[in-house]
């Protein structure tokens, strides 16, 4: 058997490891009896000298097989998860997988905590009093056949490789790595055990695949593997160049989420839900559900029309743990203790409203982490009065900060003033869905 050091040579030189050699690698790393200086190296020059098909394949297998993989074969329907690449007031995962499931696709939806700019659908639930994601894989299934969706934390027994793989990247600087994010976000979904998986891959300036090109390549690794794996996969690459929705923030994003499930969205809401039914949608279709998109999205818009979305939801909160009396009055989620306007500084059109910098601000406040202990404060963040196309005047005010003291509001304000942009005539329309991948 080759050393270690031999395989951490051979890769940096530009060689493929073989299979054998990757899982040795990646079950090292899970177990702990390969040092994290050696895996570090390892993972620096696969940044370096990239990973080709099978070699990611491999390590996804590797990873995928390191810990249990959930058997749903005792659902009487097919089974779909979605995962997004994370991005600023992205919470479609909130109402998508309640979308879905009242559609008959059982959704297991396994979700992470937000980091950076980016926020997370666990931090967004846990603004919910009571809702608990720390769900085993029995727990898991129960309340799939009771709910037809569920929204649990990545378990120490869900590849466990990549939770050590992962750590080790945010330390080395490697995180941007195709093939490793790749690699990361597709074993933890086929863990999941589905038979269909739909993926949201975020481009623009407040993702972290900011070049479309980049996210491109990325949704199309993600669907072949997901093809050599057996599973449906649907890979979207879609636009994150302005936040997504009115609310920034994770108590305001559930409220944002629970207006378009009760049919009672904002205009500045309008992208988001579009974007939710065009996820859900292409869940029915790599379900088998339906095969045309056309006729998924009628499904879809009226189950959301008649309400069963909505009840899906308040099943699903009632039994994980939440009080379900948060959808029909939000006041009982996290309040911030000060409200504030900001106002534009010029007559015109809003060009832009910086995803990036609104995230920043959100950070700022408290709304989001730096490190994975960071705490959060669930009732911070911002709400947009006004989005990218509206009219807006001198003095008028086009956002509200809902901070919790003076911690970071000073920051927060010179952030959003920094993210409009203004300008004379109206701009023309952005597209949602950029590119798309079926495998």
């Amino acid at each position: 058997m080759e050393p270690i050091l031999d395989l951490i040579r051979k890769k940096r030189d530009g060689q493929a490891l073989s299979r054998e050699e990757i899982q040795r690698l990646a079950n090292g790393a899970a177990d702990g009896s390969i040092p994290d200086y050696q895996i570090s190296a390892w993972l620096m020059a696969c940044y370096f000298q990239g990973m080709d098909s099978n070699e990611t394949d491999a390590l996804t297998e590797a990873m995928l097989h390191s810990g249990r993989v959930l058997d749903l074969s005792s659902l009487p329907g097919p089974a779909v998860d979605k995962h997004s690449t994370g991005g600023v007031g992205d919470k479609t995962s909130l109402v998508v997988a309640p979308l879905a499931a009242a559609n008959g696709v059982y959704v297991p939806m396994v979700s992470g905590r937000g980091l950076g700019h980016t926020g997370g659908t666990l931090d967004k639930l846990a603004a919910i009093p009571g809702f608990r994601t720390d769900l085993t894989p029995e727990r898991m299934l129960k309340l799939l056949k009771a709910a037809g969706a569920c929204m649990a934390g990545q378990s120490a027994e869900i590849a466990p490789a990549d939770r050590k793989l992962y750590a080790l990247r945010d330390a080395t600087a490697t995180v941007e790595s195709k093939s490793l994010i790749a690699a990361s976000i597709m074993s933890k979904k086929l863990a999941e055990g589905v038979q269909g998986l739909v993926l949201d891959v975020k481009t623009g300036a407040g993702a972290f695949m900011r070049d479309r090109g980049d996210a491109v390549d990325l949704a199309r690794i993600m669907a072949r593997i997901g093809a050599s794996f057996g599973v449906r996969t649907a890979a979207l690459v879609t636009d994150m160049d302005e936040c997504l929705g009115w609310a920034a923030g994770n108590a305001l994003e559930v409220v944002e989420c629970i207006e378009i499930l009760r049919g009672a969205a904002r205009p500045q809401s309008i992208r988001l839900e579009r974007l939710c039914l065009e996820l859900a949608a292409r869940m029915l279709m790599a379900a088998g559900v339906e095969e045309r998109l056309g006729e998924a999205l009628a499904r879809c818009e009226e189950s959301l029309e008649s309400g069963a979305v909505l009840e899906v939801f308040r099943r699903m909160v009632r039994l994980q743990g939440g009080d379900e009396a948060v959808l029909d009055h939000a006041d009982r989620l996290p309040q911030a203790a000060m409200v504030e306007t900001q106002e534009a500084q010029a007559d015109g059109w809003i060009a832009a409203c910086d995803a990036l910098l609104v995230g920043r601000a959100c950070c700022a406040l408290g709304a989001g982490r730096e490190r994975m202990d960071s705490p959060v404060d669930p009732a911070v963040g911002v709400s947009l009065l006004k989005k990218r196309g509206d009219a807006v005047r001198f003095g008028e005010p086009w956002v509200r900060i809902h901070a919790n003291g003076e911690t970071g509001l000073a920051q927060a304000r010179e952030l959003l003033q920094q993210a409009l942009v203004v300008q004379q005539g109206k701009p023309e329309d952005h597209p949602l869905i950029l590119a798309e991948e079926w495998s």
